[in-house]
């Protein structure tokens, strides 16, 4: 990764922050809960941005709608989390399996 590339991430990040400070301050506080449910469960496929991305659409869409945030995700934002992310693997998972391979028998 060079340095033009970590440019680009920030810009990209600054840009997907701003959007959510654009949120209503229900949507931007559920997205922040949200957020970081997801950054402490660690998904391996969450540095790609796309889930973030896509629950920021998902909350636009919602606010055109007029709809309450907690009428999209409901009352219990780890379980709305959870669901997202049921089929992909955590870093707990690759961590579990890790220990689960006999001694000396890693890859190198």
């Amino acid at each position: 990764m060079g340095i033009q590339d970590i440019i680009e991430g920030k810009k990209q990040w600054r840009a997907h922050m701003a959007r959510v400070k654009a949120l209503p301050p229900d949507y931007e506080i559920v997205y922040k809960e949200i957020q970081r449910y997801l950054f402490k469960v660690g998904p391996v496929d969450l540095a790609d941005g796309s889930l973030l991305y896509g629950i920021v659409d998902f909350f636009e869409e919602g606010v055109a709608a007029g709809k309450g945030v907690l009428e999209l995700i409901g009352d219990d934002v780890a379980a709305f989390c959870d669901d997202l992310i049921k089929d992909s693997p955590t870093y707990a998972d690759v961590y579990q399996e890790s220990l689960s391979e006999k001694p000396g028998t890693a890859e190198k």
